[in-house]
C-alpha cells in the first residue's frame, strides 16, 4: 500500500498538479476522464452486500439491458469515492458490469475520503491497517458470490478484478480465493505483492488461474527492484500469462483525483487492462 514514510517525499517528486489550484477549482474539475469509444448507456445503483463481518456499501454500475462479464474493483487507500465511481462508469460504458466496493465498510461507510488530493494519508491509514489477508479473502468470496447472483452478470464468462495501491494484494488474494471465477486480474501501483512474510500474496500464485497485468510505479520499483523478478518467475512456474511492467510514473498515478495523476501513463495502463479483458473475459 502507500508508504507513509515516503508519501510526502514522493508527492514532491511526482506531483503534476498544484493543490491550491485544484481546491479552488473544485475537485470535480480534476475528474475528467477520456470518454469510452462506442460507450453504451449505463445504469447506476448504490448497493449493500452481506458479508461474514457485516454489510458492505458499494457502487454497482452496468450497461442498460443484458448480462455482461463482471469486474470487481478494489480502490486505493482513499477508498470508494467520486473518482472511483467515475472509473467504474467508464468501464461499464465499455460493456462490463462493475462493482466498486468500500473496503473499509467494517469501520465506516463511504466515502472515508472525498478525494485523494486534500485528504491526509494519516486519516485513512488506520482503516487500511484494520484489514488483513483473512478479511481480503472473505470479502472476495462474498463479493464474487454476490456478483454471480445478479441478472446483469453473465456467469458463463470469467470475472475480472482490478486493484489500486492496497488493492493490488487484495486482487491477488481474490484470484487465489476464487480461481474458477477470476479470469483476469490487474494490479496498478500495488504495494506489498511480494514480502518475506508467510502470507505474502505472491505465494498464492500456484492457486490462481487468471491472466495478470501488473503495472508497477517507478518509485515502488526503485525501493524494491527484486519484486518484479520474483513475480515473473512465480507466474512462469505456475504457467500463467502475466504482463509485468514498470511505468515511468509515481505511486498513485492512475486515479484521476490524485496529485500524481499522470494521464498519459494512466491511459496506457487502462488500454492494457482493456486488452486483457477482451482476451480473458470474452
Amino acid at each position: 500500500m502507500c508508504d507513509q514514510d515516503h508519501f510526502e517525499e514522493d508527492l514532491k517528486k511526482y506531483s503534476r498538479r498544484d493543490l491550491g489550484i485544484l481546491v479552488s477549482a473544485g475537485i470535480g474539475a480534476s475528474l475528467l476522464l477520456p470518454s469510452s469509444a462506442h460507450a453504451v448507456e449505463i445504469s447506476e445503483n448504490e448497493v449493500e452486500i452481506p458479508t461474514p463481518d457485516g454489510t458492505c456499501d458499494a457502487f454497482f454500475v452496468t450497461p442498460k439491458g443484458g448480462a455482461h462479464a463482471a469486474v470487481l474493483v478494489w480502490p486505493d487507500i482513499f477508498g470508494l469515492r467520486p473518482a472511483f465511481r467515475q472509473m467504474g462508469k467508464r468501464l461499464a460504458e465499455s460493456g462490463y458490469s462493475v462493482l466498486v466496493v468500500n473496503p473499509f465498510y467494517r469501520s465506516k461507510k463511504s466515502p472515508v475520503a472525498e478525494n485523494a488530493t486534500s485528504t491526509p494519508i494519516q486519516e485513512v491509514m488506520p482503516f487500511a491497517r484494520a484489514l488483513s489477508p483473512q478479511t481480503h479473502m472473505t470479502d472476495a468470496k462474498a463479493f464474487v458470490t454476490w456478483l454471480d447472483a445478479q441478472p446483469q452478470v453473465d456467469t458463463s464468462k470469467k470475472i475480472g478484478t482490478i486493484g489500486y495501491c492496497m488493492g493490488g494484494p487484495i486482487v491477488m488474494r481474490t484470484a487465489a480465493t476464487m480461481p474458477d471465477r477470476i479470469g483476469a486480474a490487474c494490479s496498478f501501483h500495488g504495494g506489498g505483492l511480494v514480502t518475506k512474510n508467510e502470507d505474502s500474496p505472491h505465494l498464492l500464485i500456484p492457486k490462481m488461474k487468471a491472466q495478470f497485468l501488473v503495472a508497477i510505479a517507478e518509485n515502488d520499483d526503485q525501493r524494491d527492484p527484486e519484486s518484479k523478478t520474483v513475480l515473473k518467475e512465480a507466474f512462469a512456474q505456475a504457467k500463467l500469462q502475466a504482463e509485468i511492467e514498470v511505468y515511468p510514473a509515481g505511486h498513485g498515478w492512475c486515479p484521476p483525483d490524485t496529485r500524481v495523476y499522470n494521464e498519459e501513463q494512466a491511459e496506457k495502463a487502462w488500454s492494457r487492462m482493456m486488452t486483457l479483458f477482451e482476451k480473458a473475459l470474452s
